[in-house]
């Protein structure tokens, strides 16, 4: 009787050990950005689809993860991004926090991921100094940033001959950033900035901005913001005739939203740099042809392209350690597999935490050239990745060795 116990027993715990062994991986993602302002379009819930979209693909549940995707409105604000990070890492079990466009909220959460040694996967913001001063272990920034912008757009507009600038910049992190690492490009591309003036977020009525810009006689007006801005000021800039004028708008950053907005008829012949274009590939009209279909014809942005993209490479770091818990543990096997998913192709995370991949100089195209909604672009250059951003000693990032 006492053999047959200790058998039971013994059965019993091998058992339990066997089931415990056969739970799934827990991973709970916070796609985190703005759901009802400015940056709605770009992020939104579209980045809440892709994210879903990337677990799907992924096949988690038959790789063993059970995985949970929720999400929140920062609402613009770093105090608010700050609060929902902290809840969703101390209270409800978030092991990872993507997207995040605004900068200043990117990096208030970047510092508390940190501090709770989560993950944090940017797509939306383009700081970057997420890469240099302000890196950490536990931050990957995925799609673009401001140093990529000014030495993609910007470098094009300068050797064209757009050589005297005047910036209308979005008074926070992420527009200072961008003045900041585009005059540096036309400075040492022999050019000079007559001016600037900072514009608040979410502005209405850039009039007093631009007639500034106006008066400066500056050949390009360099527009360091982004989303709803950026459509009210190239909208307001053609109602003032100034373009008719002589002058050149220069959108720093520019999303396929904002042409959708806009139309092609005022944004024809811009020039922007991104990250991706749905019309580029197989791969890539098939990822927006099922984003369209459940997002009311819309097509996806490099933001949301990239929360896919950064999402499966995510996956791919859990499903090798087995666990989602130790965040750094999780980015450190991320820098350390090579990239490679449908939307992004073949890269790398390097040191710093900076996904690296080609990006592409695009001009839209004229009405005339477009052969229905969203065929907007015409491609004119492609950036290789060892080009396409900030060198890695260049930084000042701590996590990168120097000499």
């Amino acid at each position: 009787m006492r053999l047959a116990a200790i058998f039971l027993a013994a059965s019993s715990l091998i058992s339990a050990g066997a089931a415990f062994a056969q739970s799934p991986i827990p991973v709970k993602i916070g796609v985190l950005n703005d759901q009802s302002s400015l940056y709605a379009d770009l992020g939104g819930q579209g980045s809440v689809w892709a994210a879903k979209k990337a677990v799907e693909d992924f096949g988690a549940a038959a790789k063993g993860m059970k995985v949970e995707v929720i999400f929140a409105d920062h609402q613009n604000k770093a105090d608010v991004g700050t609060s929902v990070a902290r809840q969703w890492y101390d209270v409800d079990g978030v092991d990872v926090i993507v997207d995040t466009p605004n900068s200043g909220v990117a990096l208030a959460v970047n510092g508390v991921t940190k501090e709770k040694n989560k993950v944090f996967i940017n797509s939306g913001a383009a700081s970057s100094d997420l890469t240099g001063k302000a890196c950490t272990p536990n931050t990957v920034h995925w799609t673009y940033d401001t140093w990529a912008l000014a030495n993609g757009t910007g470098k094009a507009i300068v050797k064209t001959g757009g050589n005297t600038w005047f910036f209308l910049t979005a008074d926070y992190a992420f527009g200072h950033a961008l003045e900041r690492d585009t005059e540096a490009v036309v400075l040492a591309n022999g050019g000079k900035v007559l001016g600037k003036v900072r514009v608040p977020l979410n502005n209405a009525d850039f009039s007093s901005f631009l007639l500034q810009a106006q008066s400066s006689k500056a050949k390009i007006i360099g527009l360091a913001n982004a989303g709803g801005d950026t459509i009210n000021s190239i909208k307001q800039a053609s109602e003032y005739g100034i373009v008719e004028g002589g002058q050149k708008l220069a959108g720093l950053l520019i999303f396929l939203t904002d042409i959708h907005s806009l139309g092609l008829k005022v944004s024809q012949g811009l020039n922007l740099t991104s990250a991706w274009y749905w019309d580029m590939t197989d791969a890539n009209r098939k990822f927006a042809d099922a984003f369209a279909a459940a997002n009311g014809g819309k097509r996806p942005t490099m933001v949301q392209a990239g929360v896919y993209s950064g999402v499966t490479h995510y996956l791919k770091a859990v499903e090798a350690l087995k666990s989602a818990k130790d965040g750094a543990a999780v980015v450190a096997k991320m820098k350390e597999i090579p990239t490679d998913d449908p939307l992004f192709g073949k890269g790398e995370v390097r040191a710093d935490g900076r996904h690296i991949h080609p990006m592409f100089l695009f001009e839209v195209k004229k009405p005339s050239e477009s052969k229905g909604p969203y065929d907007y672009y015409t491609l004119k250059a492609t950036i290789p990745a060892n080009e396409a951003f900030r060198p890695i000693g260049e930084g000042d990032c701590p996590l990168v060795k120097k000499g």
